[in-house]
């Protein structure tokens, strides 16, 4: 193991957590809300570990491998999250170690399930940290670290892999800093974007960026009891749409911006996100339909839900426990598809549904005609058999971590419905489940235990499983 440089990226990834600690103690300057102490503590304790992770390796200039880069991905959200959290505990708004490390990883993984159980009176500044965690978890700590401040032999490569395995821009700039920019620039300018038409529609300013910096991330952190419910249709589209928009592959608008616009519309995994979110809204519209009187609440209900589940931001504009069992299967099957791969959404992502789809059509087609040869093809591209295992081994590696949060969930017993709903909301990076954790009831009535459980599944399902299992394999053999 590279321990010099591996030190080395996770000093940095906190030297910059400590900076950005500074935007929420702005805020709660500008508020009087009384927890600048609070931001300063989190932002001495990072600066501190950081600098004494960072200036004995500072000289460190040799690459990571992949094993490496894995486990600087593992560590770097782990710490990141530990540090994050302690403005929640010195301010005494959440006092338990489990509740602030499973907001804060809820946070930092863009989950947004959250253990408040009355958030219309937390403090504007930890409301704001709450929804800024999303936004820099959305595109990856890592990737800005890299957009900031990357090294040329350090691996920067194989670590943008390690944390975000949908990306591929490497075809579009040959730089992985160069990359990270072209990512953080898009991703800031429809930040931005969000904010300002949320503006426009009557929103408060503070309201405006914290649903922009939780759309963003595919979070979902609300501010109110009740989600987005209580504001007008107007801003309810606008955040639809626009989680749709973080849902879609950012090398899509890569490839707009270069004008390759035959390359963008081919992409077959845009293409069945929007056909599954469509088809699943139908579905939803038609099962809803008697409990509302008009058609366009329908519409307007049914299209944000699903437009909420199937990109896993977890927003709502209604409580989905009390809707027909049809339209609460189809959001609980939505939990499993997750977006494009390349976005900041979570999930499965669709590329990878397409690729079961298509091998499990095979292999039916196989049984009827064994010397029938059959292709996998993703983006117009050929898969080879190493591919395609790659997608059946992620499979069989999520449905093990899925069965197993489960099974550990459920000591607590607190019910079939939410503790089948909480692993895969939680590995899935959605939010509410069903039951008690609903959109209307929060994660509150777990266990400090089942908590950091619900924390590790969190995590593992961010990193797609690999980095923090491969730590956990790295750890075992010592």
């Amino acid at each position: 193991m590279n321990y010099k440089t591996i030190f080395n990226i996770i000093g940095k990834v906190l030297l910059l957590e400590a900076a950005l600690l500074l935007l929420p103690l702005g805020v709660s300057a500008a508020y009087s809300d009384g927890c600048t102490d609070d931001f300063l503590i989190g932002a001495a304790a990072a600066a501190a570990l950081g600098t004494v992770m960072f200036l004995p390796t500072r000289k460190a200039g040799k690459p990571l491998s992949v094993r490496d880069s894995l486990a600087v991905a593992a560590l770097t959200w782990l710490f990141a999250s530990l540090v994050g959290c302690l403005p929640f505990m010195t301010s005494g708004e959440i006092s338990s170690f489990p509740d602030a490390f499973f907001e804060t990883v809820s946070g930092f993984t863009t989950t947004g399930a959250s253990i408040l159980t009355d958030v219309e009176h937390m403090s504007r500044s930890l409301l704001f940290w709450r929804s800024f965690t999303h936004w820099l978890g959305g595109m990856g700590i890592l990737v800005l670290v890299t957009a900031i401040a990357a090294g040329s032999g350090s691996g920067s490569t194989n670590i943008l892999k390690a944390e975000m395995p949908g990306h591929s821009l490497d075809k579009f700039t040959p730089k992985a800093k160069n990359n990270a920019k072209l990512l953080y620039g898009i991703y800031i300018v429809l930040t931005l974007l969000e904010t300002v038409l949320l503006i426009a529609g009557g929103m408060p300013v503070f309201d405006s960026v914290v649903h922009a910096l939780g759309t963003a991330g595919t979070g979902g952190f609300g501010i109110k009891a009740d989600s987005i419910a209580s504001y007008s249709a107007y801003l309810q589209w606008v955040i639809t749409v626009f989680m749709l928009l973080f849902g879609v592959s950012f090398n899509i608008y890569c490839l707009v911006l270069m004008r390759r616009w035959r390359e963008a519309l081919r992409s077959n995994e845009l293409r069945c996100y929007l056909g599954i979110f469509a088809a699943a809204t139908v579905i939803v519209c038609i099962s809803i339909y008697p409990m509302y009187n008009s058609v366009s609440d329908v519409i307007r209900l049914s299209s944000f839900q699903t437009a909420s589940i199937i990109t896993t931001t977890g927003y709502a504009t209604a409580d989905f426990n009390a809707w027909p069992q049809l339209a609460k299967a189809v959001l609980f099957i939505l939990m499993f598809c997750g977006g494009c791969m390349g976005s900041t959404a979570g999930g499965l992502k669709i590329s990878r549904v397409t690729v079961l789809a298509q091998v499990c059509a095979n292999e039916l087609r196989r049984s009827i005609n064994p010397r029938a040869v059959n292709s996998v093809k993703l983006n117009g591209t050929v898969l080879t058999d190493e591919q395609e295992r790659s997608v059946l081994s992620y499979l069989a590696l999520y449905l093990a971590v899925t069965v197993v949060t489960f099974i550990l969930v459920s000591i607590d017993g607190l019910g079939f419905e939410e503790d089948i709903s909480a692993a895969v909301s939680c590995l899935n990076n959605i939010g509410p489940g069903f039951g008690l954790i609903g959109p209307a009831g929060s994660y509150a009535a777990y266990s400090g235990f089942a908590k950091i459980v619900l924390s590790v599944a969190m995590l593992i399902g961010r990193l797609e499983i690999y980095p923090l299992l491969a730590l956990l394999m790295l750890g075992s053999r010592r």
